[in-house]
């Protein structure tokens, strides 16, 4: 497929733009910096100027494709381009960039046609990880099903997102869907951020100890391209156990003993779900942080 993903210089889109290309999809990287990665062709732009996201978005993937006359429709827009969390800059500005670049990237989309289209959500919906004071989420496993109650403006901006992504989806009646990702974890991160959760496990309460590893990212992705007719979709994009090799037994007594479980849950699996994606898109994980800890 050819594949305009906005945000493919970030942290997360790094990994995912380097999976969807060595999968053999065709790559335009949309950023403020450029990415480098071979055979991605990196386009410089601002997703909070509308012009510049239907130019983008009408353009050609590659200076080869100059011999083809005009540029065809893209075949698919992964929106990743973001303020990628709380108190890096003013809430306000969080807002704006987050809110205000997603309608212009859905938008131009829509408008040129294309039918699939992918936005990153965040698990700070739930509105767990950036609440002010320690806050209980209000039953555990947190499914899609969920009614996400943020406060921050970093997590609303992201629930504003998907509320704009399922208006447009019925307008055009494409394929729109929003992964709510959990923490990311590249592969060199295993060696620091992982070992002091034996001894603190806490440190992971907020996110509900979960987390998605950059290239199992990159297959939930590539798995969302390749699964048409699902209309308006929400995903937890996240690895199948917590992070943390406590039991959930001894989790939820330490840390959730007020909050409801809607059902049985695994000895280590996830609380923040990702049964959704590995029923509905078949993701099977390949980076269980157990196999880079000792």
């Amino acid at each position: 497929m050819r594949v305009l993903f906005t945000g493919g210089s970030g942290k997360a889109g790094k990994h995912v733009v380097a999976y969807l290309a060595a999968a053999g999809h065709r790559v335009v990287n949309v950023d403020r910096v450029p990415l480098n990665h071979p055979g991605v062709h990196d386009v410089l732009a601002d997703i909070t100027d509308a012009g510049q996201m239907f130019s983008v978005m009408s353009g050609h993937a590659g200076y080869d494709e100059l011999d083809q006359g005009a540029a065809k429709p893209f075949d698919a827009v992964v929106h990743f381009a973001a303020i990628p969390r709380l108190m890096m800059c003013a809430d306000t500005e969080t807002y704006r960039v987050n809110v205000v670049g997603t309608y212009n990237v859905i938008e131009a989309a829509v408008k040129l046609g294309i039918r699939k289209i992918l936005i990153a959500s965040s698990e700070t919906t739930y509105g767990v990880c950036f609440s002010e004071g320690v806050v209980d989420p209000k039953v555990l496993p947190l499914e899609e099903d969920y009614d996400i109650d943020p406060m921050d403006s970093y997590g609303m901006s992201k629930k504003v997102n998907e509320v704009t992504a399922r208006s447009f989806q019925r307008r055009s009646g494409f394929d729109i869907y929003a992964l709510r990702i959990g923490n990311v974890i590249e592969p060199h991160e295993y060696a620091t951020v992982f070992p002091p959760l034996k001894d603190d496990p806490g440190l992971r309460r907020r996110i509900t100890f979960s987390y998605i590893d950059a290239r199992d990212l990159g297959q939930i992705v590539d798995l969302c391209l390749k699964k048409d007719g699902l209309g308006y979709q929400v995903f937890n994009a996240v690895n199948d156990t917590n992070s943390v090799p406590q039991e959930n037994a001894e989790l939820l007594k330490r840390f959730f003993p007020n909050v409801p479980l809607s059902r049985e849950v695994g000895p280590n699996e996830s609380l923040l779900s990702n049964r959704k994606i590995r029923e509905v898109l078949g993701f099977k994980e390949q980076h269980n942080w157990r196999q880079y800890v000792m």
